[in-house]
């Protein structure tokens, strides 16, 4: 049994050593473990408190509600076999009901860079004790945004996985059908480890499912959509950092491709306006029926609302769900199909005051882009993008079909890298990137270009539509001439490699393509030009494009303009 001491959030400070006591609601008298090794041996996590975790009460931030939990969930069960200690349970909303962190009578949970701001919910705890560095990671829940929201707020990384990849027995729900035990990390990588340690089919959850995930990363030149029509509720610093993210991805191999967020946002409001809602009433009906006057506002009206529907609302709701549902789906399908859905975390910040003056609006607008994925069966992980004027994180979500986790995980870690960013609140620079679990390493072919190929040359595009990527612009060894072949639509040189003294570096660029497209590239290549070896200035050697001898004749030599685009600019061809 584990030892454990519950808080009062009003004797604590001093024990926390001045971080929010309210993001704290039980604590291990010493971090519990029951591996010695494992894959998560040495990391430190806590549990949000609808998680049971044995010898710990669970209350899902309802006192009346609370019990002694005889048993771990399975998911706390699997990550402690894992070789991970826990060190406590976090606050919440109650009743996993919000996205800000002001919902629960234990206290409202601060933002970790700025305490008048809100953290985020309903995972609130969780997000604070990894940001500010207490734990290594943590387990949130996700219905409408819970896993994303926080993170997004407190500069964390936050992964929703796809529906039923872990399993939710020993979990107060909030809406059993659509709810993912979410993990909030500092990092990607520790955020993937936990991923593959939690994730498997449990034949004992009724909402579980053994999923296939794709095992190969986006191509190195995918499309990502952005919604429509953007809302930042007057946020101009929010909607600059979307921008600025938007850049970011373009210059990862990103080409943005704007989807209709009509049907999204339309599916998004059946959480709450329909008799879907009904399902967060049934999670809780037996307590509810008898304690509501024990449930704190706005949640008390949340759930009561799910009182009045029939069971025909329900299946009416669930119509319009699926409806909406086909509808998106045609931006993941046909020629224009997107790769993943890029969005704001959260669309803006607000104090805890302004969110406690107008509890509802506001915290809707936090899952403007959350509330969706869950009901339209999607997967998205939440990683930090940058840190805004005013000091406050903005953090992006990126978002793909069931079984995407890998996917997303992998150019989430590449997008949270690239970014720069500190770790949460601790202002630690981001370790290497790990190799993410499950995805098999893609075969890729590297090319040395040296004329029409170069970027912004005629035909670069054949590079490009084949996912190439550009690696470097670089120099061969000193033992090389290049020449302009008379004739060529569009103008090509040919490269020859001559005797040691007799050469010059000369320009080339090194393109990445998947192997898979490679054949296809070379295919292209018309005689006297081939595929062949070159020697780079250094010392290593790249296939890449060379020049059969007999060619040459009556080509110019130009390899004292030292490469391809030095000699088109020259205007030199032209004469």
């Amino acid at each position: 049994m584990v030892q454990t001491e519950i808080l009062e959030t009003g004797d604590i400070a001093d024990r926390l050593g001045g971080h929010a006591p309210s993001a704290w609601l039980s604590r291990c008298d010493s971090p519990f473990a029951n591996a010695l090794e494992g894959a998560l041996s040495g990391l430190q996590f806590a549990v949000k408190d609808n998680l049971d975790v044995q010898g710990l009460p669970t209350t899902a931030a309802c006192p009346a509600f609370a019990y002694a939990a005889t048993a771990h969930a399975a998911v706390v069960h699997k990550l402690l076999k894992a070789g991970a200690s826990l060190l406590g349970k976090t606050n919440l909303d109650q009743f996993a009901c919000g996205l800000n962190g002001t919902r629960s009578p234990f206290g409202a949970v601060p933002n970790a860079f700025d305490p008048a701001y809100v953290s985020g919910g309903s995972s609130s705890g969780s997000a604070y004790v990894v940001a500010t560095g207490q734990v290594d990671f943590a387990l949130g829940t996700d219905t409408a945004g819970s896993g994303r929201v926080p993170a997004g707020l407190n500069n964390i990384v936050g992964i929703k996985p796809s529906k039923g990849l872990i399993s939710s027995r020993g979990l107060v729900p909030a809406a059993q059908s659509v709810d993912c035990v979410s993990i909030f990390a500092r990092t990607v990588g520790t955020a993937a480890r936990v991923l593959e340690a939690a994730m498997g089919y449990d034949a004992l959850d009724p909402y579980s499912r053994d999923l296939v995930l794709a095992r190969t990363a986006f191509p190195a030149r995918f499309r990502f959509g952005v919604p429509s029509e953007l809302v930042f509720f007057g946020d101009a610093a929010a909607e600059v950092a979307f921008q600025q993210a938007m850049q970011r991805l373009v210059e990862m191999g990103g080409t943005p491709v704007s989807i209709d967020y009509a049907p999204l946002a339309a599916a998004a409001a059946l959480l709450y306006d329909s008799a879907l809602v009904a399902e967060r009433y049934a999670a809780v009906r037996g307590f509810f029926d008898a304690h509501a006057d024990q449930v704190m506002e706005p949640v008390r009206s949340i759930l009561a609302a799910g009182q009045g529907y029939s069971a025909a609302d329900v299946f009416d709701a669930q119509a319009r769900l699926r409806a909406y549902g086909q509808q998106a789906a045609a931006m993941w399908a046909g020629r224009s199909a997107i790769d993943l859905l890029l969005v704001p975390t959260a669309p803006t910040h607000y104090t805890i005051a302004q969110m406690q003056a107008d509890p509802v609006v506001l915290n809707r607008n936090l899952g403007a882009y959350t509330n969706f994925v869950n009901l339209l069966d999607y997967a998205a992980i939440s990683v930090p993008s940058s840190i805004r004027p005013d000091g406050l994180p903005f953090g992006i979500t990126l978002i793909g079909p069931c079984g995407s986790d890998w996917q997303l995980a992998e150019l989430g870690q590449r997008y949270h890298h690239a970014s720069g960013m500190l770790q949460g609140a601790v202002d630690l620079p981001l370790p290497a990137p790990q190799s993410i679990p499950g995805l098999q390493p893609q075969a890729v072919a590297r090319v040395a270009v040296v004329g029409a190929h170069l970027s912004g040359m005629p035909l670069n595009s054949q590079l490009t539509e084949r996912q190439a990527t550009l690696l470097a612009s670089t120099l061969t060894a000193p033992d090389y001439q290049l020449f302009a072949l008379p004739g060529t639509v569009p103008p090509k040189p040919g490269l020859l490699r001559v005797a040691p003294g007799l050469g010059r570096q000369i320009v080339v660029e090194v393109w990445e393509m998947p192997l898979a497209h490679y054949g296809s590239f070379v295919a292209l290549i018309p005689a006297p030009l081939g595929i062949g070896t070159l020697a780079l200035a250094d010392g290593s050697t790249v296939q890449g494009f060379i020049c059969e001898p007999q060619a040459l004749q009556g080509a110019t030599d130009i390899s004292h303009f030292g490469g391809w685009r030095a000699y088109m600019a020259s205007g030199s061809h032209a004469g």
